[in-house]
């Protein structure tokens, strides 16, 4: 897959589909032991109704976040939406951000990747990706539109560390920044090589996780491969795949 490729929605199931592997982020705040165990059968949170624009139904989820009390809000990439679904309550999601069909407006979204919850300021931080933006939206129920936070990047995943650092990938750099927040041009922290195979290069990054020290961990999409940066590194370690 390229970065301008558009997807077909015939191929892709809702829920995702096998033929199609996109990883989706899970972004969870706490310690989980070494020796967990999961239970071997998953239940539906969200979704599940066929693939449509309804509350209760997603047209090809990408991106997600679990915030402390469960809510799950979605990356809902065909609907151009953000959707928020409480915890408990299968029936119906809530649109909390876009939602007013495809366009470049700062009331609308053009095919959400991710997204994450800004709990300092009760704030959706989405990358907007055919918009070439990463945009922010108030949680406050009076809100109708966003604000520009980075523009003119072709963002894919979004990450923050627990400085409040914003990490961004750029599937069109092959790379990888973090910014402070209200930063424009923010620090490379990897890739940025070009297109490529090497350890100092990515091809086509796409989802995040930043760990306690700052490190960051990358899904390599093209190279087929997991990489983690070690903060202030020049070059990464493959740790999956590859």
């Amino acid at each position: 897959m390229t970065a301008d490729k558009t997807l077909d929605a015939e191929t892709i199931p809702h829920p995702i589909r096998e033929r199609f592997p996109v990883i989706l982020t899970l972004s969870l705040l706490g310690n989980i032991p070494a020796n967990a165990k999961w239970k071997q059968n998953g239940v539906t949170i969200a979704g599940d109704h066929g693939q449509g624009d309804a509350t209760n139904q997603l047209s090809l989820p990408f991106g997600l976040f679990v915030d402390d009390d469960q809510t799950v809000v979605i990356a809902d990439y065909y609907n151009h939406r953000i959707m928020q679904w409480k915890n408990g309550d299968t029936t119906n999601g809530q649109v909390v951000t876009g939602g007013n069909g495809q366009g470049n407006g700062l009331h609308q979204l053009n095919h959400p990747t991710d997204i994450l919850i800004d709990k300092e300021t009760d704030s959706l931080i989405i990358c907007d990706r055919m918009n070439r933006r990463v945009v922010r939206w108030s949680r406050r129920s009076d809100t109708t539109q966003g604000e520009i936070l980075i523009d003119n990047i072709k963002c894919y995943g979004v990450a923050m560390d627990e400085q409040r650092y914003l990490y961004v990938s750029d599937i069109e750099r092959h790379e990888v920044r973090r910014y402070q927040l209200g930063e424009k041009n923010g620090t490379l922290v990897a890739g940025g090589n070009g297109k490529g195979d090497g350890l100092n290069q990515l091809n086509f990054p796409t989802y995040l996780f930043v760990d306690r020290q700052r490190n960051v961990y990358v899904s390599d999409e093209q190279n087929h491969r997991v990489m983690k940066w070690n903060n202030g590194a020049k070059e990464g370690i493959v740790v999956a795949g590859g």
